[in-house]
């Protein structure tokens, strides 16, 4: 259930800083880079109140991670995903960890590949994101299940 401060009222000077925090719930996705930018917006519509801030996003999850990448063209997200493949294969017989299936400790080493936080500017009310950039949820996992997200929001009005 998202959580937050009490937005700013009506009566809160231009210029004040104020903290907003959701926890955003993602459904089941294919294994792949899967762009998120329009849940976070709809999760934390506090983003258009900033004039100036910073949006911290930390994805729960030891078998997943986050990106910021390529949000144009599908075929990066694609190769994305077939680099990290090749370089970290599913049932390498080398791995121990097998708890969860083939695809479980490769998961892991892609979530710790590229990390489960990013922290991004938001400037006049949108994230500050460079032309071409998308936020990803990378699932790692056949079978991941739903991912939570925290974002947390620090922000001028």
């Amino acid at each position: 259930m998202p959580t937050s401060q009490e937005p700013p009222s009506a009566d809160t000077p231009p210029g004040s800083t104020s903290w907003w925090q959701r926890e955003l719930r993602l459904p089941p996705m294919s294994r792949g880079m899967h762009l998120i930018d329009q849940a976070v917006y709809q999760a934390l519509p506090e983003i258009a109140q900033c004039k100036i801030g910073m949006l911290q996003l930390f994805l729960q999850h030891t078998s997943a991670s986050l990106s910021l990448n390529e949000n144009a063209d599908p075929s990066v997200r694609a190769d994305l995903e077939n680099y990290l493949n090749r370089s970290v294969p599913d049932g390498d017989p080398a791995y121990r960890h097998r708890d969860e299936g083939d695809d479980d400790m490769p998961a892991h080493i892609k979530d710790s590949l590229l990390g489960v936080s990013l922290m991004l500017p938001v400037q006049n009310g949108r994230l500050a994101l460079g032309t071409w950039q998308g936020i990803y949820l990378c699932e790692h996992r056949d079978y991941g299940g739903a991912r939570r997200l925290m974002l947390t929001l620090q922000g001028m009005t």
